[in-house]
C-alpha cells in the first residue's frame, strides 16, 4: 500500500520497563550486555508451583511514577502503562495540553488484564462479605482500563481502543494506530504492558502448557533450542508514540523510524492439514511495506520455546527469507515472554537497532538447533546495517501478526 511521505507513520517516543530494566536507555543497555531479568518469583511463595520462575520488572515502583489516587484504582499492569505512556510522550517532546482537543488517541493491547487486582477482591469477597469489595473491582480488571486511564491521565479525546490478542496483541494494536494516523491523523499512544505474575494469573497460564518449569534462569527459556521446554512469563512492556512523518517534520522531532507494514492472521483450525498462518502473514506484511525478503535486515521472533511451535516458526522464517537468510533474534529471552507487552518491547527493540545498527542478542544459553536452519544470533549483539526490521508474535489460540518497522 502504497501512501505519500507525510502520511507515512513514524515513531517519536519510546517507554520501556522490563525485567532487565527501567526506562528505555536502561533496557536497552542491558539488553545488549546480555543481562538477564529471569529469576525466582518474590511476590508470592512458587514452592508449592510446578513454575517458579519468571521475569519480573521489580526495579519498577509503581508509587514513584502514578499518583496515590490512581494506585488505590488501578492493577500492576494500568500502573506500568501510565508510568510507560508518560515517559514515550516525554520521549518525544508531546505536551498533550498544547495538542487540539480530539488530537491525541489511545490504543493499547490486553491479555490477563488486571488479574492480581481481581484476585485480591475475590479474596475479600470469600473472607468478609460483598461490602469488602471495592468499588473499583468493576473496572480494574477490565481489558480496557489501561487505555481508559491513560487517556483520562494525558486528556486524550481521539480515537482510543483496546486489542485482546495475548502475545500478538500489541503488534494489532500499532498497526490500529496506524490505520487511525491515516484516517484521522494526529499523534496515537499505542502498545501494551502486562502484570501476569499473581498466583491466579500464574495457575492460568500454567493450565496452559506452554510454561517452562525449569529452575535454573539461565536455561528455562530456551526457544529454538533442541532443549526447549517452555517459556518464561514476563512482566512490563512499552508504549510507542506514533504520528504522520508531516506532525513529526512540523514539531520539528526526528523519529526512530517508520512503521511501513502490518499484517495479522489466524492460524487454521487443528488437524486441518492446512499450515499455519505465519508464513502467509509475514509474506502480506512485507508486501504492505513494499519491502522484498531479502531486504529485511533482522527478524525479532516469536520465540515459543516450545517444541512444535519453534519448528512451525522456524519452517515459516526458511520459507520467506531461505535457509539461515535473515539474522533472528529473540531478546525476549532476558525478559520472559510479555504477552500484551511483548510485540511492543520488541518493536521498541527493533527501533532502537535501527537507530544504533546494532542486533540485540537472544540469551547466551541457546544453543540453535541446526534443524531449524535459522542464523539465531545469540551471546553477544551483533553490529549490523539495520534499515529494515520485521517483529512477528503469536497469540495463544492462534492469533499471529506481523509489523515491519524501517529506518526514515
Amino acid at each position: 500500500m502504497s501512501e505519500s511521505t507525510d502520511n507515512a507513520p513514524v515513531v517519536t517516543g519510546l517507554g520501556v520497563v522490563a525485567a532487565n530494566g527501567v526506562g528505555t536507555e536502561e533496557y536497552w543497555a542491558a539488553t545488549l550486555a546480555g543481562k538477564n531479568g529471569i529469576d525466582r518469583i518474590r511476590s508470592f511463595d512458587p514452592s508449592g508451583y510446578s513454575v517458579k520462575l519468571a521475569g519480573a520488572a521489580e526495579g519498577f515502583v509503581a508509587a514513584e511514577h502514578v499518583r496515590g489516587k490512581l494506585m488505590v484504582q488501578t492493577d500492576r499492569w494500568t500502573q506500568l502503562g501510565l508510568a510507560v505512556a508518560d515517559w514515550a510522550l516525554r520521549d518525544a517532546q508531546v505536551d498533550p495540553s498544547e495538542l487540539p482537543e480530539y488530537g491525541l488517541g489511545v490504543i493499547t493491547a490486553s491479555s490477563s488484564g488486571g488479574n492480581a487486582f481481581g484476585q485480591r477482591e475475590i479474596e475479600q469477597l470469600w473472607s468478609k462479605g460483598p461490602e469488602a469489595v471495592g468499588v473499583y473491582q468493576s473496572v480494574a480488571w477490565f481489558y480496557a482500563a489501561t487505555t481508559g486511564q491513560v487517556s483520562i491521565a494525558q486528556r486524550a479525546r481521539g480515537r482510543c481502543g483496546v486489542l485482546v490478542a495475548e502475545q500478538a496483541g500489541a503488534l494489532d494494536a500499532l498497526g490500529q494506530a496506524r490505520r487511525t494516523l491515516r484516517e484521522d491523523g494526529g499523534i496515537v499512544i499505542s502498545g501494551g504492558t502486562e502484570a501476569p505474575l499473581s498466583p491466579y494469573a500464574l495457575v492460568c497460564q500454567i493450565a496452559g502448557g506452554r510454561l517452562s518449569a525449569g529452575e535454573d534462569p539461565d536455561t528455562a527459556y530456551l526457544p529454538f533450542d533442541a532443549r526447549a521446554a517452555g517459556h518464561v512469563p514476563g512482566e512490563g512492556g512499552a508504549m510507542l508514540v506514533t504520528e504522520t512523518a508531516g506532525s513529526a517534520a512540523a514539531r520539528g522531532v526526528t523519529p526512530y523510524g517508520r512503521i511501513t507494514g502490518y499484517a495479522a492472521g489466524f492460524d487454521p483450525r487443528p488437524g486441518s492439514g492446512r499450515p499455519p498462518a505465519l508464513a502467509r502473514v509475514i509474506t502480506t506484511a512485507l508486501t504492505d511495506a513494499g519491502v522484498a525478503p531479502e531486504e529485511v535486515d533482522v527478524v525479532f521472533a516469536d520465540a515459543a520455546g516450545v517444541p512444535e511451535l519453534d519448528r512451525q516458526e522456524a519452517t515459516a522464517l526458511a520459507g520467506v527469507f531461505g535457509p539461515y537468510g535473515v539474522p533472528v533474534t529473540a531478546p525476549k529471552t532476558l525478559i520472559g515472554r510479555l504477552y500484551a507487552g511483548g510485540g511492543a518491547v520488541d518493536t521498541a527493540a527493533a527501533l532502537l537497532a535501527v537507530r544504533d545498527s546494532v542486533i540485540p542478542p537472544t540469551a547466551a544459553a541457546v544453543e540453535p538447533d541446526p534443524a531449524h536452519r535459522l542464523d539465531l544470533v545469540c551471546g553477544q549483539p551483533r553490529e549490523a546495517r539495520v534499515r529494515t526490521a520485521v517483529v512477528v508474535a503469536r497469540g495463544a489460540g492462534g492469533f499471529t501478526s506481523a509489523l515491519v518497522v524501517q529506518a526514515v
